[in-house]
């Protein structure tokens, strides 16, 4: 239902962007641990939605044009694995992906980032990872003294970068 409700989600706001004064080529998602599993399935999942039509909203594209997975969870088949979970389809289609993962997260091992990075390198797909050695799980936007931290000024570094935000 997840998925569902992040399809919905995204063809929403494209379809009300004129009337909100968003750019229609510039939506993007971001999510943290499970929540980077879900930008994962909805990079991947896109071209089908999972329930039936509502309205003339669910006619939009639920396509993220860029995709922000911090501490991703769910992506690798087991631990020390670099295969990639099978629910995930990366392709040529998938969206730009911007990556973030401490080595020390006790949750969600850098296997399932480093797994979905080499299918999003092997699909050609424009991929920046940033890789810490400290940082643990749950660390979001609050501040600590150990540079993960600082990730948001790398997300939107690379959103120039990718022709997102004016750089």
């Amino acid at each position: 239902m997840a998925l569902e409700d992040a399809q919905r989600a995204v063809g929403l706001v494209r379809f009300l962007a004129a009337e909100r004064h968003i750019d229609p080529h510039r939506i993007g998602v971001l999510g943290f641990s499970a929540g980077g599993h879900l930008v994962a399935a909805m990079s991947t999942h896109f071209k089908k939605r999972l329930y039936p039509a509502v309205d003339a909203a669910d006619k939009e594209s639920c396509r993220p044009d860029f995709a922000v997975a911090i501490y991703p969870g769910h992506l690798s088949l087991a631990a020390n694995s670099l295969g990639l979970n099978p629910d995930i389809h990366v392709t040529g289609q998938t969206p730009p992906t911007f990556l973030l993962q401490s080595e020390d997260d006790p949750v969600d091992r850098v296997e399932h980032s480093l797994s979905y990075f080499a299918a999003l390198k092997k699909a050609g797909v424009p991929v920046e990872m940033h890789l810490y050695a400290q940082g643990g799980h749950a660390f979001g936007l609050r501040r600590t003294k150990l540079p993960v931290t600082g990730w948001p000024q790398l997300v939107e570094t690379w959103l120039g970068t990718i022709g997102m935000i004016p750089d």
